[in-house]
């Protein structure tokens, strides 16, 4: 059978996951990308919060892969992805390699910047809040509903549960203008089989260090797989 890596995407960061999946694929291991349900090329409505419900996406890809003779071997996401991968790890309990890649271990903290201070009371009010785009259009909606989805996903909790067995990078720049790299400190405490990278210098988008993290990324993977080998002799 021949072994497959599986990264997730997002849009704004196109390139960067394109460059990581290059990078991979030139060391000889096979990489899947796609974007969840109303994200990047997918078709259907993008929904904020819906964490759980996108590891039961990724789910449902690993097992398509499964009745096509394929094994995945890994799993990495970036951002909103590297929350998803680790909820995965967390549930499923089937993929013993995982990379996130500058995700969030406090889901409380970014709302605010986002949605705006108030954003609880116009909640309460509206039952939702429209976020816009630079020229003013609706980018998408928040509901109440997915908003508390959002704040009852426990990072912390859902961490402990991942096996011990699985091993977990973490990559996180020292200047991430959106998520702290204080998060990647948190992931380090709590997850049982973790390495933790930063990478001085690098924003939210590695936008002037892709070869760094790249190069990160590529180690820990092969590392894994290599393990992975001769445990199985």
């Amino acid at each position: 059978m021949e072994s497959s890596s599986l990264r997730l995407i997002l849009l704004q960061d196109y390139n960067t996951m394109t460059n990581l999946a290059a990078a991979l694929e030139t060391e000889g291991i096979s990489v899947f990308r796609f974007d969840f349900a109303g994200n990047g090329e997918s078709e259907g409505s993008f929904q904020y919060g819906n964490y759980y419900r996108e590891a039961d996406d990724l789910h449902a890809v690993l097992q398509h892969f499964s009745g096509e003779n394929r094994v995945v071997s890994a799993i990495l996401g970036h951002s909103k992805g590297g929350i998803v991968v680790l909820l995965y790890a967390s549930k499923y309990q089937d993929i013993h390699i995982v990379v996130n890649v500058s995700g969030r271990y406090d889901l409380k903290r970014g709302i605010a910047e986002r949605l705006g201070e108030d954003f609880m009371e116009i909640i309460k009010k509206d039952g939702h809040i429209d976020v816009k785009n630079k020229t003013g259009g609706i980018e998408y909606c928040v509901t109440d509903e997915a908003l508390m989805d959002r704040l009852r996903t426990d990072m912390h909790e859902a961490c402990l549960k991942i096996d011990k067995e699985c091993r977990v990078l973490t990559v996180h720049g020292s200047a991430d203008e959106i998520i702290s790299v204080e998060d990647a400190l948190e992931f380090a405490k709590v997850i049982p089989n973790h390495q933790l990278h930063i990478i001085e210098g690098a924003n939210h988008g590695y936008t002037s260090h892709q070869t760094e993290l790249a190069s990160s990324v590529v180690k820990f993977i092969k590392s894994a797989l290599e393990q992975d080998k001769v445990s199985s002799k």
